[in-house]
């Protein structure tokens, strides 16, 4: 990867877009960011990504829809949004009153629902667009998009061709070699791939014999996904030419850290806001003091940095 020397050193490029620090919020965990504004400085963010969009309003899944595990918690939120004229008339005129660049997760159930998102979201004030086709509410003729490399190339290709925005694709860790799918992003024209999603799992009450989420299933977040998500970061990141953003148990620097020596140009925080509604600004704070510690001139010399141990036998 080629480092491109600036004045700011902590300062990363994701496609067209160059944000002024690698860390980014993660969808789904941080509301469309207003509902944070009172316990963090948006505008310090790298960039900050919202929850999932959809064309039409969604109620989501019946409750209970969280439920706390070891270092962890399931969610089965099941998309709910009130939809993308709201978002475009509500939450974006307000976003403006922030510097910080504004990335729009969408979700839809067909290739034209995520063309004709990307083509609404085609506006001043939206940044850059993350597909969601990684979520267990997202599928097409009952097979998720992100499961074979036909379809994900498929669905990225409809919305570049529908947007001049930067194209994220999110991927799910729920395939058989995720370095296929990350391709197949890239030759769809995705500028930049993050990864990973939530992995699937069940909770069970014992006493009820029944699943403790109506859903019955939610997706895994939190620290102990983290050695699944820097291990895959790791494996697309050598795979693929564009930039990784690296997502998954993300709660102090050291995590995001892990995830930029493995080659992610970036990171997303998720779960750990629930925990505590700064952790974004400590990550940043504690990956620039990294930086700085060991010397190193840009954020750009701490990406695929890493060094494999010698195997001896």
């Amino acid at each position: 990867m080629t480092v491109e020397r600036t004045s700011n050193p902590m300062a990363v490029r994701i496609g067209p877009l160059e944000l002024a620090n690698p860390v980014m919020t993660a969808s789904g965990t941080f509301g469309f960011g207003l509902e944070y504004a009172d316990f963090v400085d948006l505008n310090r963010l790298g960039a900050m990504v919202t929850k999932a969009t959809t064309l039409q309003p969604r109620l989501g899944n019946s409750p209970p829809r969280t439920v706390e595990t070891p270092a962890g918690m399931l969610n089965a939120i099941g998309l709910q949004n009130d939809g993308v004229e709201s978002f475009l008339n509500e939450k974006l005129p307000k976003l403006a009153a922030y510097s910080v660049p504004v990335i729009v997760n969408i979700a839809g159930t067909s290739i034209e629902d995520y063309a004709t998102l990307a083509g609404m979201l085609d506006v001043d004030g939206v940044a850059g667009i993350e597909m969601n086709i990684s979520c267990p509410n997202v599928g097409h003729s009952g097979v998720e998009f992100c499961m074979e490399p036909g379809a994900t190339e498929r669905v990225v290709a409809a919305v570049r061709a529908r947007t001049a925005k930067c194209v994220i694709c999110k991927l799910s860790p729920a395939v058989t070699d995720i370095t296929v799918i990350a391709r197949a992003a890239e030759q769809g024209g995705a500028d930049a791939v993050s990864v990973i999603n939530t992995l699937a799992g069940m909770v069970i009450d014992v006493e009820k014999r029944r699943p403790v989420l109506a859903n019955g299933t939610g997706g895994l977040s939190g620290p102990a996904i983290r050695p699944v998500a820097v291990r895959m970061c790791w494996q697309v990141a050598k795979s693929v030419s564009i930039p990784v953003i690296g997502i998954g148990g993300i709660q102090t620097s050291e995590d995001a850290l892990q995830f930029l020596i493995a080659g992610a140009s970036a990171v997303q925080v998720g779960t750990a806001s629930f925990v505590n509604p700064g952790s974004s600004i400590d990550v940043l704070t504690g990956i620039d003091a990294y930086r700085v510690r060991h010397g190193f001139e840009s954020i750009g010399e701490i990406v695929g940095s890493l060094t494999m141990r010698e195997n001896r036998r």
